[in-house]
């Protein structure tokens, strides 16, 4: 019998959207942005420490290339000739941190990760002094806060009235960074300090290290990375485009171990194995600057917000360069050709979303599941006057205040678990919209609607309350994989691999569901003003002496135990000679 004739669809573009907590490997068609098929691998974190974030680089390149294989077969069962993928992209996890050894191909330490959210004062834990390193072998992920003391230490070496680093770089001096941890490596790990006095080491996110992997490693990878990618290591000038000498010789990392800084699409190298050995990786783009890709996000005031554990939202400020007066970070939203000019962008991160959603559902045990929350919201229609303020390791942008902890008020006796799980969205929508407000005094353009993405965006009463608390409509497209379509149109459109036209005439019109605002301008405003008051009660909780305290007792204040037992002994003396039992 004769076998199925294989589907002409056209050509096709792969991308790979390597995360924290999984990879995948997804094909689109060029043509219309179609996802065909994909492959999801879970992959672990490590916590060898209170703080510590790693996570192992081969096994991030081995789930890599099982996601590949697997949609490829998959693709095949679809009858789907594979040959006609074109390209590949990669989107990333930014600023978690590799250094392997370009002889060998083996890592020399871990990927460390960076904290929740990053800003001018990171709400973070400090690593005791005289912690033991744990043993060389995985990557430092992007949730890591091990650093923290190497950034208090640097701070003082900035001068007050000329904080070149930010001036350079668009960044705080912060430990989410991938500077401060590539210093860390250099300063505890052995095999690291050597492999760079031998000329051996080799530094990147983990772009860097997938892209040299997956064209050869140690026999002819390239090592790389994008503009996306390289400004958010603090090492990155975002006006001249290049690593800055400065800011190198401020860290104290050798320019050497750096890769080479090109656009986010253009060929990079060939696949060197696997079923797609040949195929050009053409597309590379840091994770949020992806999406905003994806969501095409190409004008001047265009703004994205990914819901997910946290919320990134960034706002395109075209070819000008935005620095922010209230707390945002200015960030290289993308470069689309080597001769293509650079856009950048402002970025604001909220650092619990998703992740209050499983508060309630893990802590308070108030749902199952985190489909849950959708339910009992609907049964109330309103949190009935309770605030919830998520403040569980302080608030960032636009506060940036360690001090402050979560809190639940409002509360009355009618109050019930509904209500929380109503408060707990409405609270997603009100950091949502700080960030934005300091968005719009930045950058001066006033967001006519704002696009989405990301898992949360499933929740349509969080949808709602977004468009009424943000008092403008919510753009939802019916596909929700932006990020990887985002890698996949910058491989797709590199030169010398053109099957996916960026034009804005032959953009495929993408389905959209939209979500007007369906409450009064002024009941938004009373609303929101009633959270600022929420948030202002909940600073000043934590203080540096009661945080760091080893010593959770109330006789650790002499004065109060000598007082306490005092007390005691007056009493008991008292009862004594009153003769009561």
């Amino acid at each position: 019998m004769a076998a199925a004739k294989k589907a002409v669809l056209g050509p096709l573009v792969g991308a790979v959207d390597q995360g924290t907590s999984s990879t995948r490997f997804l094909v689109f068609n060029s043509k219309t942005a179609e996802l065909l098929s994909h492959h999801q691998v879970e992959i672990k974190q490590e916590f060898p420490k209170e703080g510590w974030v790693e996570q192992d680089p081969k096994e991030i390149l081995m789930s890599v290339y099982e996601c590949i294989e697997k949609t490829c077969e998959k693709l095949e069962q679809l009858n789907i000739d594979i040959s006609n993928i074109k390209a590949i992209g990669v989107s990333n996890q930014r600023e978690t941190t590799v250094v392997w050894d370009k002889i060998t191909g083996e890592p020399l330490y871990n990927a460390v990760a960076a904290p929740v959210s990053p800003g001018p004062s990171d709400p973070v834990a400090v690593v005791p002094s005289g912690s033991s390193v744990p043993a060389a072998g995985p990557s430092s992920v992007w949730l890591d806060l091990r650093t923290q003391s190497t950034v208090e230490n640097l701070s003082k070496r900035i001068p007050g009235n000329n904080n070149f680093v930010k001036s350079k770089t668009g960044l705080p001096l912060s430990t989410y960074f991938s500077a401060v941890k590539v210093r860390w490596l250099l300063d505890n790990v052995k095999e690291v300090q050597k492999a760079v006095e031998e000329d051996r080491a080799l530094f990147g996110t983990i772009d860097s290290w997938l892209i040299w992997s997956l064209t050869g490693g140690t026999n002819g990878g390239v090592h790389c990375t994008d503009v996306t990618n390289a400004s958010r290591t603090m090492l990155f000038n975002i006006h001249s485009l290049q690593w800055d000498k400065e800011l190198c010789d401020f860290f104290g990392i050798p320019m050497k171990i750096l890769p080479n800084v090109r656009s986010s699409s253009e060929i990079y190298g060939l696949m060197k194995a696997g079923s797609l050995e040949g195929v050009p990786i053409s597309g590379c783009l840091g994770d949020q600057s992806a999406a905003l890709v994806g969501q095409m996000c190409f004008r001047d005031g265009q703004a994205k917000n990914t819901y997910g554990t946290g919320c990134f939202l960034l706002c395109n400020t075209g070819r000008k360069c935005v620095f922010s007066e209230h707390g945002l970070l200015t960030t290289v939203a993308y470069k689309l050709g080597r001769d293509k000019p650079v856009y950048y962008a402002l970025e604001g991160s909220v650092a619990i979303a998703g992740a209050v959603i499983r508060w309630l559902r893990d802590n308070l045990g108030i749902i199952r599941s985190s489909d849950e929350i959708e339910k009992l919201a609907k049964e109330v229609g309103t949190s009935y006057g309770c605030y919830f303020v998520p403040a569980f390791s302080g608030l960032y942008a636009p506060y940036w205040e360690p001090s402050a902890r979560g809190i639940i008020c409002g509360l009355t006796q009618f109050t019930n678990k509904c209500h929380i799980a109503f408060a707990a969205l409405e609270a997603v929508c009100f950091q949502t919209r700080e960030i934005l407000d300091a968005m719009n005094r930045d950058c001066g353009i006033p967001l006519s609607h704002l696009q989405v993405d990301g898992g949360m965006t499933n929740n349509k009463i969080l949808m709602q309350l977004q468009a009424d608390i943000l008092y403008i409509p919510v753009v939802k497209p019916s596909m929700p994989e932006t990020t990887a379509l985002g890698a996949a149109m910058a491989a797709g459109a590199a030169e010398g691999v053109g099957v996916w036209s960026l034009e804005p005439e032959d953009l495929s019109a993408v389905t959209m569901e939209r979500f007007e605002p369906q409450i009064n301008a002024e009941e938004s405003e009373i609303r929101y003003s009633t959270w600022k008051k929420a948030v202002m009660k909940s600073m000043g909780w934590v203080t540096t002496e009661s945080s760091q305290s080893g010593d959770p007792s109330i006789f650790c204040s002499l004065p109060l135990g000598f007082f306490i037992m005092s007390s005691m002994v007056m009493l008991i003396g008292a009862r004594y000679i009153s003769g009561i039992p």
